[in-house]
């Protein structure tokens, strides 16, 4: 189940919210929290049933060694709270390694021996990359003191679990959200914040991302007598818009789902392809990954404290877990040792050079190589990308342009229009300028444009049939 599904939307969240309104706030909202609880299982088994054994036991393993962990470090006794930790964190990796790693790993030890090594292929649990993180890093603040361990398994079991930010995040550390779990209150300003936040997510995702992934497929499927240079740039900037607009909607329709019952979650995307350098747009772009990277690896490992080689290789490291995060593949972390290099490059020297250049230069040189990134990113058949590559440098028996490329240009001329404005700050910023105006007019305005974009959304869903989530493989 996804949100951008009639199913989600019509019956499977209206059932969810009118129990959790008619659900007393007692106990500590407990009762409220048994709810959510109950109804992100139902949510997550909707798709695949069986992997609600492999939840379970994640919340299980690490509500007892977040609680025992917390229990020796109050006892002054850090050597059995850490063994603890310890055994968490190797828990909740083999997990993902088992279920999103084994066939990688047995592929590369039968290329290095030349022994066939026959695995099963497991189904990837949705969303295991998100949970897995955020069940670690319970049991590590507990450890580090940054949060107390939770007693009550039903309110634990809720913030593993909780649907609207279990399949994708952002990811949500315990510390963050502890109180909010026992403490929250629903406001009218909450509940109208988190509907409008959720339209919009929901019509970045279904107007923008979905119809910027037909173009990207429709390229994606020429045949070296159809990939013209053009049509080439043109399938990747459409995929670059694609994984941003389908990412950042979810996090939208997350954001607002959370506000609407009661909770504030971090932000996960601040307009990253405004960015005027890579170390910048990597502070833009999914937040809360590189915020649980820098916490719980770059810092432990010495962040900057140290030498520069040292925290080139703590770069280094991060970077080559992000790209393996991202997926078993070599294409995921040649990507994140694409970016390793220009952090580290950027760090070295080009961040000085970046500053006393003009920002249009700044800006054009970050989108280049964030998108040429993305051709990184896209695929996992490396032979692909040189074929794609080769295109976008000319060497393509389509040429340069034909009338099919130019068409196709012209006739999604205003979808692109809105894809690029909408990727910067300037609607935010146009809303503010009406608002300060005519506030009242701004209000109506405001009003029909949210309408607009449900109902259009809607219109989308019941009469196409394209409607992927890119980061479910992830």
């Amino acid at each position: 189940m996804v949100f951008s599904s009639l199913l989600f939307l019509f019956r499977f969240l209206p059932c969810v919210i009118i129990l959790y309104f008619i659900t007393p706030s007692c106990m500590k909202n407990t009762w409220k929290n048994l709810v959510l609880f109950l109804a992100s299982l139902v949510f997550y088994a909707w798709g695949e049933p069986i992997y609600i054994v492999l939840m379970l036991f994640s919340t299980v393993v690490d509500y007892i060694n977040g609680g025992l962990a917390g229990y020796f470090v109050n006892k002054d006794n850090k050597k059995a709270a850490k063994f603890f930790v310890f055994l968490s964190v190797v828990i909740n990796l083999s997990l993902l390694g088992v279920f999103k790693y084994t066939g990688f790993i047995t592929d590369i030890w039968s290329q290095i021996t030349g022994m066939h090594i026959s695995v099963k292929e497991l189904a990837l649990p949705i969303g295991i990359s998100f949970y897995t993180f955020q069940t670690m890093s319970y049991t590590i603040d507990v450890y580090r003191g940054d949060a107390k361990p939770e007693k009550n398994i039903i309110n634990f079991g809720a913030y593993v679990t909780l649907f609207p930010q279990l399949i994708a995040g952002p990811i949500v550390r315990f510390k963050d959200i502890s109180v909010m779990l026992k403490e929250r209150s629903i406001t009218a300003s909450k509940l109208s914040y988190g509907a409008v936040r959720f339209i919009i997510g929901l019509g970045k995702k279904v107007i923008l991302a979905n119809q910027a992934g037909e173009i990207f497929n429709t390229v994606t499927a020429y045949t070296g007598e159809n990939l013209t240079t053009i049509s080439a740039w043109f399938g990747i900037l459409m995929f670059a818009l694609q994984i941003y607009f389908d990412f950042s909607g979810y996090s939208d329709m997350a954001i607002g789902l959370m506000s609407i019952f009661g909770f504030e979650i971090p932000e996960n995307f601040n307009y990253p392809y405004m960015s005027k350098s890579i170390t910048e747009f990597w502070r833009r772009w999914h937040i809360s990954l590189g915020t649980w990277f820098k916490e719980y690896v770059y810092i432990p490992l010495g962040g900057s404290r140290k030498s520069m080689s040292k925290t080139f290789f703590n770069i280094f490291i991060v970077w080559f877990l992000t790209g393996l995060w991202h997926g078993a593949s070599w294409n995921f972390i040649a990507w994140g040792m694409y970016f390793c290099f220009f952090l580290i490059l950027e760090k070295l020297i080009l961040l000085k050079v970046l500053d006393k250049l003009p920002s249009f230069f700044s800006h054009i040189y970050a989108l280049i190589i964030i998108y040429c990134g993305w051709l990184l990113f896209a695929w996992e058949d490396i032979p692909y990308h040189r074929i794609f590559v080769g295109a976008m440098a000319g060497k393509t028996d389509a040429g340069f342009i034909n009338t099919n490329t130019m068409y196709m240009i012209a006739s999604n001329a205003i979808l692109l229009v809105l894809l690029i404005v909408g990727s910067t700050n300037l609607p935010a910023k146009a809303g503010t300028w009406i608002c300060s105006k005519n506030e009242i007019a701004a209000n109506i305005l405001k009003t029909f444009f949210i309408v607009g974009v449900f109902l259009l959304s809607i219109a989308y869903l019941v009469n196409g049939t394209y409607n992927p989530f890119l980061y479910f493989r992830f």
